[in-house]
């Protein structure tokens, strides 16, 4: 299958902390459509250990190449594959974790992930679970909504009131259009479209994000060789709260800290902001193994 056109976000940076050397293996949890995963095991030639994990059918069908080179592919979200990993001892050099969108989910209309596209309401991750953006929207009660805009979107409680009012008058929803047009008409204007918190917050709930990474992370150091490094890519503030405050809580157990935690925040270079605006929001935190 032809790979999708999608520019790996820090790439430069991954590697720079990472360090891949030939002989290491890699786990890379959110494996997309393969642009750190191929840098990474051209560098080390592991394939046979490494596994790439991903919920997306659509990504898992593109990594055929890395497959026949001896790479595992898992079809699954991360909590199930490191849950299942951690049953078999698995241990590994590297771990990174790219929690971002990919682009070519962002840009297929169908996967209802994006307003500037006209698609039906999905957002589904893994397409093959029942819940849907399409049932969030048309089912959930206005107070359920008003709480999702609210803790998800970091919506004012009183614009997020107003707009889950006037959601439920207005439903049933079937598009991305349908649903964008209606917040943007019932929203005080804004240089950033205003459907952006809301569309986050539904696809945050559809695929339980948040949940998933919260019950994850604590597992990862069992997964990591001595001296293994771990790399965790996040796109906003709720992911990268988790992410910041599992880290210092590790750091903070003195010496039964399991990891080396550091403290610098990686940031996209100017350069990568100019090729790739996406990369805007991306921030990466990096520990190693004790």
């Amino acid at each position: 299958m032809e790979q999708p056109r999608h520019k790996p976000v820090m790439l430069g940076e991954v590697l720079d902390v990472l360090q891949p050397k030939p002989g290491e293996s890699l786990l890379d949890l959110t494996a997309g459509f393969g642009g750190h995963s191929r840098e990474i095991l051209e560098q080390t030639g592991m394939f046979k250990e490494s596994v790439l994990v991903d919920r997306d059918q659509m990504a898992i069908a593109t990594l055929g190449d890395l497959k026949a080179k001896g790479a595992t592919l898992l079809h699954m979200d991360f909590l199930t594959a490191v849950s299942a990993l951690f049953v078999e001892k698995r241990r590994f050099d590297m771990i990174l974790a790219d929690l971002g969108v990919s682009s070519p989910q962002l840009d297929e209309g169908e996967r209802g992930f994006s307003f500037m596209y006209e698609g039906e309401l999905d957002m589904r991750m893994d397409r093959t679970q029942d819940l849907t953006a399409k049932n969030v929207v048309n089912t959930y009660s206005e107070r359920n909504l008003v709480e999702l805009f609210v803790k998800y979107g970091e919506v004012k409680n009183g614009l997020a009131a107003k707009i889950a009012r006037e959601i439920t008058h207005a439903r049933p929803f079937n598009t991305t259009k349908e649903l964008a047009d209606l917040i943007k008409a019932k929203s005080p204007h804004s240089r950033h479209h205003p459907a952006t918190q809301y569309f986050q917050a539904i696809r945050i709930e559809v695929n339980d994000e948040l949940g998933l990474l919260e019950r994850t992370l604590p597992m990862l150091p069992d997964l990591l060789k001595p001296g293994g490094r771990l790399s965790i890519i996040t796109f906003h503030s709720l992911e990268d709260r988790i992410v910041k405050q599992w880290l210092a809580d590790e750091a903070g157990r003195g010496l039964e800290s399991r990891l080396n935690v550091s403290k610098k925040l990686y940031t996209s270079g100017v350069q990568e902001l100019e090729n790739n605006p996406r990369a805007r929001s991306a921030k990466m935190r990096f520990a190693a193994r004790v």
